[in-house]
Protein backbone atom coordinates (compact mmCIF):
# COMPACT_ATOMS: atom_id res chain seq x y z
CA UNK A 1 0.00 0.00 0.00
CA UNK A 2 2.84 2.40 0.81
CA UNK A 3 4.32 1.78 -2.64
CA UNK A 4 1.00 2.58 -4.30
CA UNK A 5 0.61 5.82 -2.35
CA UNK A 6 4.12 6.94 -3.17
CA UNK A 7 3.64 6.07 -6.83
CA UNK A 8 0.40 8.04 -6.90
CA UNK A 9 2.12 11.10 -5.51
CA UNK A 10 4.99 11.07 -7.97
CA UNK A 11 3.15 9.81 -10.99
CA UNK A 12 3.80 11.88 -14.12
CA UNK A 13 1.66 12.02 -17.26
CA UNK A 14 4.85 12.31 -19.31
CA UNK A 15 5.64 8.69 -18.46
CA UNK A 16 2.38 7.46 -19.92
CA UNK A 17 2.87 9.59 -23.00
CA UNK A 18 6.33 8.18 -23.70
CA UNK A 19 5.17 4.61 -23.20
CA UNK A 20 2.27 5.04 -25.51
CA UNK A 21 4.27 6.80 -28.18
CA UNK A 22 6.73 3.94 -28.47
CA UNK A 23 3.99 1.92 -30.08
CA UNK A 24 2.58 4.60 -32.29
CA UNK A 25 2.59 8.36 -32.51
CA UNK A 26 -1.11 8.31 -33.15
CA UNK A 27 -2.21 6.25 -30.21
CA UNK A 28 -2.04 6.59 -26.46
CA UNK A 29 -3.94 8.08 -23.64
CA UNK A 30 -6.67 10.38 -24.98
CA UNK A 31 -5.67 13.99 -24.60
CA UNK A 32 -1.99 13.03 -24.40
CA UNK A 33 0.53 14.04 -27.06
CA UNK A 34 4.21 13.80 -27.83
CA UNK A 35 4.89 17.47 -27.07
CA UNK A 36 4.07 17.27 -23.40
CA UNK A 37 7.67 17.19 -22.19
CA UNK A 38 8.42 20.52 -23.87
CA UNK A 39 5.12 22.13 -22.94
CA UNK A 40 5.24 20.97 -19.34
CA UNK A 41 8.76 22.16 -18.37
CA UNK A 42 8.65 23.18 -14.71
CA UNK A 43 10.15 26.40 -13.43
CA UNK A 44 13.46 26.16 -11.62
CA UNK A 45 13.23 27.09 -7.96
CA UNK A 46 14.74 30.61 -8.37
CA UNK A 47 12.39 31.37 -11.28
CA UNK A 48 9.45 29.99 -9.32
CA UNK A 49 10.27 32.27 -6.39
CA UNK A 50 10.36 35.35 -8.63
CA UNK A 51 7.03 34.42 -10.19
CA UNK A 52 5.56 33.73 -6.75
CA UNK A 53 6.39 37.27 -5.60
CA UNK A 54 5.09 38.82 -8.82
CA UNK A 55 1.85 36.83 -8.74
CA UNK A 56 1.44 37.64 -5.04
CA UNK A 57 1.68 41.35 -5.84
CA UNK A 58 -0.71 40.97 -8.78
CA UNK A 59 -3.31 39.20 -6.64
CA UNK A 60 -2.84 41.89 -3.99
CA UNK A 61 -3.65 44.62 -6.52
CA UNK A 62 -6.54 42.54 -7.90
CA UNK A 63 -8.18 42.70 -4.49
CA UNK A 64 -7.30 46.34 -3.97
CA UNK A 65 -9.33 47.07 -7.09
CA UNK A 66 -12.08 44.59 -6.19
CA UNK A 67 -12.58 45.72 -2.58
CA UNK A 68 -12.50 49.42 -3.44
CA UNK A 69 -16.26 49.35 -4.01
CA UNK A 70 -17.21 47.61 -0.72
CA UNK A 71 -14.92 50.02 1.15
CA UNK A 72 -16.55 53.02 -0.51
CA UNK A 73 -20.09 51.62 -0.62
CA UNK A 74 -21.28 53.39 2.54
CA UNK A 75 -20.02 56.81 1.40
CA UNK A 76 -21.33 56.30 -2.13
CA UNK A 77 -24.74 55.17 -0.91
CA UNK A 78 -25.00 58.29 1.25
CA UNK A 79 -23.98 60.56 -1.63
CA UNK A 80 -26.21 58.91 -4.24
CA UNK A 81 -29.09 58.00 -1.84
CA UNK A 82 -28.93 54.22 -2.31
CA UNK A 83 -30.88 51.81 -0.13
CA UNK A 84 -29.26 48.65 1.22
CA UNK A 85 -30.98 46.64 -1.48
CA UNK A 86 -29.56 48.94 -4.17
CA UNK A 87 -26.12 48.72 -2.55
CA UNK A 88 -26.45 44.95 -2.65
CA UNK A 89 -27.34 45.14 -6.34
CA UNK A 90 -24.20 47.16 -7.11
CA UNK A 91 -21.97 44.90 -5.02
CA UNK A 92 -23.53 41.73 -6.40
CA UNK A 93 -23.29 42.78 -10.05
CA UNK A 94 -19.56 42.12 -9.88
CA UNK A 95 -20.22 38.41 -9.48
CA UNK A 96 -22.58 38.28 -12.46
CA UNK A 97 -19.70 39.41 -14.66
CA UNK A 98 -17.32 37.17 -12.75
CA UNK A 99 -19.39 34.13 -13.80
CA UNK A 100 -19.03 34.58 -17.54
CA UNK A 101 -15.25 34.54 -18.09
CA UNK A 102 -14.10 31.84 -15.65
CA UNK A 103 -14.20 28.84 -17.99
CA UNK A 104 -13.08 30.91 -20.99
CA UNK A 105 -10.10 32.28 -19.04
CA UNK A 106 -9.03 28.81 -17.95
CA UNK A 107 -9.51 27.39 -21.44
CA UNK A 108 -7.38 30.11 -23.05
CA UNK A 109 -4.74 29.82 -20.32
CA UNK A 110 -4.44 26.06 -20.81
CA UNK A 111 -3.72 26.69 -24.50
CA UNK A 112 -1.63 29.86 -24.74
CA UNK A 113 -0.23 30.25 -21.22
CA UNK A 114 -1.67 31.77 -18.07
CA UNK A 115 0.89 34.58 -17.94
CA UNK A 116 -0.47 36.18 -21.14
CA UNK A 117 -4.05 36.08 -19.91
CA UNK A 118 -3.04 37.54 -16.53
CA UNK A 119 -1.20 40.42 -18.21
CA UNK A 120 -3.98 41.44 -20.59
CA UNK A 121 -6.71 41.19 -17.97
CA UNK A 122 -4.75 43.21 -15.38
CA UNK A 123 -4.22 46.08 -17.81
CA UNK A 124 -7.96 46.08 -18.57
CA UNK A 125 -9.42 45.87 -15.04
CA UNK A 126 -6.83 48.33 -13.74
CA UNK A 127 -7.98 50.88 -16.31
CA UNK A 128 -11.64 50.20 -15.51
CA UNK A 129 -11.01 50.80 -11.80
CA UNK A 130 -9.34 54.16 -12.48
CA UNK A 131 -12.29 55.27 -14.64
CA UNK A 132 -15.00 54.26 -12.12
CA UNK A 133 -15.35 57.71 -10.41
CA UNK A 134 -15.65 59.37 -13.82
CA UNK A 135 -18.50 57.04 -14.75
CA UNK A 136 -20.24 57.73 -11.43
CA UNK A 137 -20.15 61.52 -11.74
CA UNK A 138 -20.88 61.93 -15.44
CA UNK A 139 -23.86 59.58 -15.58
CA UNK A 140 -27.33 60.86 -14.72
CA UNK A 141 -28.17 57.55 -13.02
CA UNK A 142 -25.13 56.49 -10.94
CA UNK A 143 -26.86 53.32 -9.78
CA UNK A 144 -26.90 52.03 -13.37
CA UNK A 145 -23.39 53.17 -14.30
CA UNK A 146 -21.92 51.63 -11.15
CA UNK A 147 -23.81 48.39 -11.64
CA UNK A 148 -22.47 48.21 -15.21
CA UNK A 149 -18.94 49.12 -14.09
CA UNK A 150 -18.95 46.39 -11.46
CA UNK A 151 -20.28 43.91 -14.00
CA UNK A 152 -17.41 44.74 -16.39
CA UNK A 153 -14.92 44.48 -13.50
CA UNK A 154 -16.23 40.99 -12.84
CA UNK A 155 -15.80 40.05 -16.50
CA UNK A 156 -12.20 41.25 -16.55
CA UNK A 157 -11.15 39.82 -13.18
CA UNK A 158 -12.89 36.50 -13.76
CA UNK A 159 -9.94 35.07 -15.68
CA UNK A 160 -7.38 35.67 -12.91
CA UNK A 161 -7.69 32.58 -10.72
CA UNK A 162 -8.28 30.07 -13.55
CA UNK A 163 -5.12 31.46 -15.18
CA UNK A 164 -3.21 31.01 -11.92
CA UNK A 165 -4.43 27.41 -11.60
CA UNK A 166 -3.42 26.66 -15.19
CA UNK A 167 -0.01 28.29 -14.78
CA UNK A 168 0.66 26.48 -11.50
CA UNK A 169 -0.36 23.05 -12.84
CA UNK A 170 1.93 23.48 -15.88
CA UNK A 171 4.97 25.06 -14.23
CA UNK A 172 5.10 23.97 -10.56
CA UNK A 173 5.89 20.51 -9.19
CA UNK A 174 3.20 18.83 -7.10
CA UNK A 175 5.10 18.99 -3.81
CA UNK A 176 5.40 22.81 -4.01
CA UNK A 177 1.95 23.74 -5.30
CA UNK A 178 0.46 24.17 -1.84
CA UNK A 179 3.03 26.79 -0.87
CA UNK A 180 2.76 28.71 -4.15
CA UNK A 181 -1.05 28.75 -4.18
CA UNK A 182 -1.31 29.69 -0.50
CA UNK A 183 1.34 32.41 -0.90
CA UNK A 184 -0.28 33.87 -4.00
CA UNK A 185 -3.68 33.43 -2.38
CA UNK A 186 -2.51 35.47 0.60
CA UNK A 187 -2.28 38.35 -1.85
CA UNK A 188 -6.06 38.61 -1.63
CA UNK A 189 -5.80 39.27 2.10
CA UNK A 190 -2.80 41.57 1.71
CA UNK A 191 -4.73 43.56 -0.89
CA UNK A 192 -7.81 43.73 1.31
CA UNK A 193 -5.56 44.78 4.20
CA UNK A 194 -3.88 47.55 2.21
CA UNK A 195 -7.08 48.90 0.71
CA UNK A 196 -8.78 48.59 4.10
CA UNK A 197 -6.07 50.62 5.85
CA UNK A 198 -4.81 53.02 3.21
CA UNK A 199 -8.20 53.12 1.51
CA UNK A 200 -9.96 54.13 4.72
CA UNK A 201 -7.46 56.96 5.22
CA UNK A 202 -7.81 58.13 1.60
CA UNK A 203 -11.58 57.89 1.97
CA UNK A 204 -11.55 60.20 5.00
CA UNK A 205 -8.92 62.63 3.67
CA UNK A 206 -9.54 62.82 -0.08
CA UNK A 207 -12.92 61.26 -0.75
CA UNK A 208 -13.97 57.90 -2.14
CA UNK A 209 -12.78 58.76 -5.66
CA UNK A 210 -9.13 58.64 -4.61
CA UNK A 211 -9.45 54.95 -3.63
CA UNK A 212 -10.36 54.01 -7.20
CA UNK A 213 -7.75 56.23 -8.82
CA UNK A 214 -4.82 54.91 -6.78
CA UNK A 215 -5.71 51.20 -6.92
CA UNK A 216 -6.44 51.36 -10.65
CA UNK A 217 -3.24 53.14 -11.65
CA UNK A 218 -1.07 50.85 -9.51
CA UNK A 219 -2.63 47.81 -11.22
CA UNK A 220 -1.81 49.18 -14.66
CA UNK A 221 1.76 49.84 -13.49
CA UNK A 222 2.07 46.21 -12.29
CA UNK A 223 0.92 44.93 -15.68
CA UNK A 224 3.50 47.11 -17.44
CA UNK A 225 6.35 45.93 -15.18
CA UNK A 226 5.38 42.29 -15.68
CA UNK A 227 5.37 42.77 -19.46
CA UNK A 228 8.65 44.69 -19.43
CA UNK A 229 10.79 42.62 -17.06
CA UNK A 230 9.34 39.09 -16.88
CA UNK A 231 7.98 38.65 -20.39
CA UNK A 232 10.85 40.76 -21.78
CA UNK A 233 8.54 42.99 -23.78
CA UNK A 234 7.08 40.06 -25.70
CA UNK A 235 3.72 40.98 -27.18
CA UNK A 236 0.91 39.26 -25.23
CA UNK A 237 -1.05 38.58 -28.42
CA UNK A 238 -3.67 35.85 -28.31
CA UNK A 239 -4.83 34.88 -31.80
CA UNK A 240 -7.50 32.50 -33.02
CA UNK A 241 -4.72 30.39 -34.49
CA UNK A 242 -3.01 30.08 -31.11
CA UNK A 243 -6.31 29.04 -29.53
CA UNK A 244 -6.82 26.38 -32.16
CA UNK A 245 -3.30 24.96 -31.96
CA UNK A 246 -2.50 25.62 -28.32
CA UNK A 247 -0.91 23.41 -25.73
CA UNK A 248 -1.97 19.80 -25.78
CA UNK A 249 -2.73 19.91 -22.10
CA UNK A 250 -6.17 21.35 -22.86
CA UNK A 251 -7.07 19.03 -25.73
CA UNK A 252 -9.44 16.76 -23.88
CA UNK A 253 -12.35 15.40 -25.87
CA UNK A 254 -16.00 15.95 -25.03
CA UNK A 255 -16.17 12.35 -23.85
CA UNK A 256 -13.36 12.98 -21.36
CA UNK A 257 -15.06 16.09 -20.00
CA UNK A 258 -18.25 14.11 -19.48
CA UNK A 259 -16.26 11.39 -17.74
CA UNK A 260 -14.64 14.01 -15.50
CA UNK A 261 -17.95 15.48 -14.39
CA UNK A 262 -19.33 12.03 -13.60
CA UNK A 263 -16.60 11.47 -10.99
CA UNK A 264 -17.79 12.07 -7.39
CA UNK A 265 -14.40 13.61 -6.48
CA UNK A 266 -14.68 16.19 -9.27
CA UNK A 267 -18.26 17.05 -8.31
CA UNK A 268 -17.12 17.35 -4.69
CA UNK A 269 -14.47 19.99 -5.45
CA UNK A 270 -17.01 21.96 -7.48
CA UNK A 271 -19.62 21.91 -4.70
CA UNK A 272 -17.07 22.63 -1.98
CA UNK A 273 -15.50 25.51 -3.88
CA UNK A 274 -18.99 26.87 -4.57
CA UNK A 275 -19.70 26.97 -0.84
CA UNK A 276 -16.28 28.36 0.08
CA UNK A 277 -16.37 31.12 -2.53
CA UNK A 278 -19.94 32.21 -1.85
CA UNK A 279 -19.41 32.54 1.92
CA UNK A 280 -16.12 34.38 1.44
CA UNK A 281 -17.63 36.79 -1.07
CA UNK A 282 -20.52 37.47 1.29
CA UNK A 283 -18.20 38.25 4.19
CA UNK A 284 -15.98 40.36 1.96
CA UNK A 285 -18.92 42.43 0.71
CA UNK A 286 -20.87 42.95 3.93
CA UNK A 287 -18.38 43.01 6.83
CA UNK A 288 -17.62 46.76 6.47
CA UNK A 289 -21.36 47.50 6.59
CA UNK A 290 -21.80 45.13 9.56
CA UNK A 291 -19.27 47.02 11.65
CA UNK A 292 -20.65 50.41 10.60
CA UNK A 293 -24.18 49.37 11.60
CA UNK A 294 -23.39 47.60 14.88
CA UNK A 295 -20.45 49.75 16.02
CA UNK A 296 -20.97 53.17 14.36
CA UNK A 297 -18.31 54.90 16.48
CA UNK A 298 -15.59 52.35 15.70
CA UNK A 299 -12.56 53.33 13.67
CA UNK A 300 -12.77 51.96 10.13
CA UNK A 301 -9.10 51.08 9.89
CA UNK A 302 -9.42 48.63 12.82
CA UNK A 303 -12.03 46.29 11.34
CA UNK A 304 -10.76 46.81 7.79
CA UNK A 305 -7.17 45.88 8.70
CA UNK A 306 -6.89 43.44 11.62
CA UNK A 307 -8.80 40.46 10.10
CA UNK A 308 -6.65 40.54 6.97
CA UNK A 309 -3.49 41.05 9.03
CA UNK A 310 -4.30 37.69 10.65
CA UNK A 311 -5.19 36.04 7.34
CA UNK A 312 -1.80 36.59 5.67
CA UNK A 313 0.40 34.52 8.05
CA UNK A 314 -2.42 32.00 8.37
CA UNK A 315 -2.44 31.44 4.60
CA UNK A 316 1.35 31.08 4.46
CA UNK A 317 1.29 28.67 7.40
CA UNK A 318 -1.37 26.48 5.75
CA UNK A 319 0.74 26.17 2.59
CA UNK A 320 3.89 25.26 4.51
CA UNK A 321 2.00 22.78 6.67
CA UNK A 322 0.33 21.16 3.67
CA UNK A 323 3.56 20.69 1.71
CA UNK A 324 5.39 19.49 4.81
CA UNK A 325 2.78 16.80 5.56
CA UNK A 326 2.87 15.60 1.95
CA UNK A 327 6.68 15.51 1.92
CA UNK A 328 6.56 13.44 5.12
CA UNK A 329 4.52 10.78 3.31
CA UNK A 330 0.98 11.56 4.44
CA UNK A 331 -1.79 10.76 1.99
CA UNK A 332 -2.48 13.77 -0.26
CA UNK A 333 -6.26 13.42 -0.07
CA UNK A 334 -6.15 13.32 3.75
CA UNK A 335 -4.02 16.46 3.84
CA UNK A 336 -6.45 18.29 1.53
CA UNK A 337 -9.37 17.24 3.74
CA UNK A 338 -7.59 18.38 6.90
CA UNK A 339 -6.93 21.81 5.40
CA UNK A 340 -10.56 22.12 4.32
CA UNK A 341 -11.80 21.07 7.77
CA UNK A 342 -10.00 24.04 9.31
CA UNK A 343 -11.20 26.31 6.51
CA UNK A 344 -14.91 25.51 6.68
CA UNK A 345 -15.49 23.62 9.92
CA UNK A 346 -13.47 25.40 12.59
CA UNK A 347 -14.06 28.83 11.03
CA UNK A 348 -17.83 28.31 11.24
CA UNK A 349 -17.59 28.14 15.04
CA UNK A 350 -16.30 31.71 15.14
CA UNK A 351 -18.85 32.85 12.57
CA UNK A 352 -21.65 31.57 14.80
CA UNK A 353 -20.25 33.51 17.75
CA UNK A 354 -21.00 36.72 15.82
CA UNK A 355 -24.71 35.92 16.02
CA UNK A 356 -24.92 36.87 19.71
CA UNK A 357 -24.45 40.19 21.44
CA UNK A 358 -20.77 41.00 21.57
CA UNK A 359 -18.43 43.90 22.13
CA UNK A 360 -16.37 45.50 19.38
CA UNK A 361 -13.02 43.90 20.40
CA UNK A 362 -14.60 40.43 20.51
CA UNK A 363 -16.33 40.97 17.16
CA UNK A 364 -13.00 41.90 15.59
CA UNK A 365 -11.41 38.82 17.20
CA UNK A 366 -14.14 36.48 15.90
CA UNK A 367 -13.97 37.92 12.39
CA UNK A 368 -10.17 37.69 12.42
CA UNK A 369 -10.30 34.03 13.45
CA UNK A 370 -12.90 33.32 10.77
CA UNK A 371 -10.92 34.94 7.99
CA UNK A 372 -7.62 33.42 9.16
CA UNK A 373 -9.00 29.88 9.15
CA UNK A 374 -10.75 30.40 5.82
CA UNK A 375 -7.33 30.78 4.16
CA UNK A 376 -6.63 27.07 4.68
CA UNK A 377 -8.77 26.37 1.60
CA UNK A 378 -5.82 27.51 -0.55
CA UNK A 379 -4.11 24.27 0.47
CA UNK A 380 -7.33 22.29 0.31
CA UNK A 381 -9.94 22.45 -2.42
CA UNK A 382 -8.07 25.09 -4.45
CA UNK A 383 -5.08 22.78 -4.96
CA UNK A 384 -7.14 19.59 -5.15
CA UNK A 385 -8.34 20.50 -8.64
CA UNK A 386 -4.72 20.29 -9.81
CA UNK A 387 -4.43 16.84 -8.22
CA UNK A 388 -7.50 15.61 -10.08
CA UNK A 389 -6.91 17.09 -13.54
CA UNK A 390 -3.58 18.90 -14.03
CA UNK A 391 -3.87 18.74 -17.83
CA UNK A 392 -6.99 20.95 -17.79
CA UNK A 393 -6.75 22.57 -14.36
CA UNK A 394 -7.42 26.08 -15.70
CA UNK A 395 -10.68 25.21 -17.42
CA UNK A 396 -11.88 23.00 -14.55
CA UNK A 397 -11.03 25.69 -12.01
CA UNK A 398 -13.00 28.06 -14.21
CA UNK A 399 -16.04 25.79 -13.87
CA UNK A 400 -15.57 25.77 -10.10
CA UNK A 401 -15.20 29.53 -9.86
CA UNK A 402 -18.19 30.09 -12.14
CA UNK A 403 -20.34 28.11 -9.75
CA UNK A 404 -18.82 29.97 -6.80
CA UNK A 405 -19.37 33.36 -8.41
CA UNK A 406 -22.98 32.57 -9.31
CA UNK A 407 -23.73 31.49 -5.75
CA UNK A 408 -21.86 34.59 -4.55
CA UNK A 409 -24.26 36.79 -6.53
CA UNK A 410 -27.22 35.14 -4.90
CA UNK A 411 -25.79 35.17 -1.38
CA UNK A 412 -24.58 38.79 -1.47
CA UNK A 413 -27.97 39.99 -2.72
CA UNK A 414 -29.95 37.65 -0.45
CA UNK A 415 -27.90 38.76 2.55
CA UNK A 416 -28.86 42.37 1.85
CA UNK A 417 -32.49 41.27 1.63
CA UNK A 418 -32.24 39.41 4.97
CA UNK A 419 -30.67 42.41 6.70
CA UNK A 420 -33.32 44.76 5.37
CA UNK A 421 -36.30 42.53 6.17
CA UNK A 422 -35.21 41.04 9.51
CA UNK A 423 -33.02 43.86 10.78
CA UNK A 424 -30.67 41.21 12.16
CA UNK A 425 -27.16 40.19 11.15
CA UNK A 426 -27.53 36.84 12.93
CA UNK A 427 -29.54 35.46 10.00
CA UNK A 428 -26.67 36.24 7.63
CA UNK A 429 -24.05 34.55 9.81
CA UNK A 430 -26.30 31.52 10.31
CA UNK A 431 -26.69 31.23 6.53
CA UNK A 432 -22.92 31.41 6.03
CA UNK A 433 -22.36 28.67 8.62
CA UNK A 434 -24.97 26.38 7.03
CA UNK A 435 -23.43 26.73 3.57
CA UNK A 436 -19.95 26.10 4.97
CA UNK A 437 -20.97 22.89 6.71
CA UNK A 438 -22.71 21.62 3.57
CA UNK A 439 -19.54 22.09 1.53
CA UNK A 440 -17.34 20.54 4.22
CA UNK A 441 -19.44 17.37 4.51
CA UNK A 442 -19.37 16.96 0.73
CA UNK A 443 -15.59 17.30 0.57
CA UNK A 444 -14.91 14.96 3.47
CA UNK A 445 -17.16 12.31 1.97
CA UNK A 446 -16.03 12.32 -1.68
CA UNK A 447 -12.68 14.12 -2.10
CA UNK A 448 -9.75 12.21 -3.63
CA UNK A 449 -6.31 13.15 -4.95
CA UNK A 450 -5.75 10.78 -7.89
CA UNK A 451 -5.90 11.83 -11.52
CA UNK A 452 -9.11 11.57 -13.51
CA UNK A 453 -8.06 13.43 -16.68
CA UNK A 454 -6.32 10.39 -18.18
CA UNK A 455 -7.36 6.80 -18.80
CA UNK A 456 -7.11 4.95 -15.49
CA UNK A 457 -6.71 1.61 -17.27
CA UNK A 458 -3.53 2.94 -18.89
CA UNK A 459 -2.22 3.96 -15.48
CA UNK A 460 -2.79 0.46 -14.10
CA UNK A 461 -1.14 -1.08 -17.15
CA UNK A 462 2.04 0.94 -16.79
CA UNK A 463 2.15 0.54 -13.04
CA UNK A 464 2.31 -3.23 -13.59
CA UNK A 465 4.86 -2.82 -16.38
CA UNK A 466 7.17 -0.75 -14.22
Amino acid sequence: MAVIQKHGKNYSPDLVCHKENHASDKTGVPGCHKKWPEQNANWSRPVARVWTVVLLLGTCLLYCARVAMPICAVSMSEQFKWSKRESGMVLGSFFWGYCFTQVFGGYVSDRVGGEKVLLLSAAAWGSMTAFTPILAHFCSQPIFSMTLARFLMGLLQGVHYPSLASLCSQKVVESERGFLMSTVGSGSYLGTLLIGGAGSLMLDLYGWESVFYVSGLLSVLWAYCMWKYLLKGEGPIITLESLGSGGPQSKLTKRHWLRLFKQPAVCAVIVTHLCTASTFFTLLSWLPTFFKDIFPDAKGWVFNVIPWLVAIPSSLFSGCLSDHLISEGFDIASVRKLMQFFSMGVSSVFTLLLCGNTTFPWAVAFVSATMGLTTFSHSGVSVNVQDLAPSCAGALFGVMNTCGAFSGVLMVYFSGYLIETTGSWASVFALITTVNLLGLCTFLAFAEARRFDIDSSKIRHHSIHI
